[in-house]
């Protein structure tokens, strides 16, 4: 039987996150590892983001990465204030697990299958240059947690 994504490779777990600074110290330190850098999700003209199907120009966060394991990664995600579903997790939740993620070929065709499967689509842009595309899908009515789907082009 085959899923809604075709793929349950575990690619990323995401967490919201007050102060990146503190936060990827600490994680680090857990880990045993240099402290990564940091930056930013990019430049509205490359990743085009949108919440909840609008342009978001202003939304951004800051990022940091962890590998803890063959292709897969702890991120971190300081939002920047303004409205997107990283501001809206820590305004609603406080600081934790934001997503799982999954890489995926063709993201329309893997958003419309989450979207039968009942996920709705709350954010949506390009990473790393617009050669990656990311689609958080919302289900946490039935999987509990947004599920964060990713292409590398």
């Amino acid at each position: 039987m085959a899923g809604i994504i075709n793929n349950n490779l575990l690619a990323q777990v995401g967490f919201i996150v007050r102060d990146i600074e503190v936060t990827k110290r600490k994680f680090a330190e857990f880990f045993g590892v240099p402290v990564p850098d940091h930056f930013d999700g990019g430049k509205y003209e490359v990743t085009g983001t949108t919440v909840e199907g609008q342009p978001a120009p202003d939304a951004n966060c800051w990022m940091a990465f962890f590998d803890v394991g063959p292709g897969i990664q702890i991120e971190l995600i300081q939002p920047n204030g303004v409205k997107s579903t990283w501001q809206d997790f820590l305004d609603q939740h406080g600081e934790g697990i934001h997503h799982i993620a999954f890489q995926v070929k063709g993201m329309d065709e893997k958003i419309a299958s989450c979207e039968s499967f009942g996920m709705k689509c709350v954010q949506r842009g390009k990473y790393g240059g617009g050669n990656g595309e990311y689609a958080y899908m919302d289900a946490h009515g039935d999987l509990k947690c947004l599920i964060e789907l990713l292409e590398n082009y």
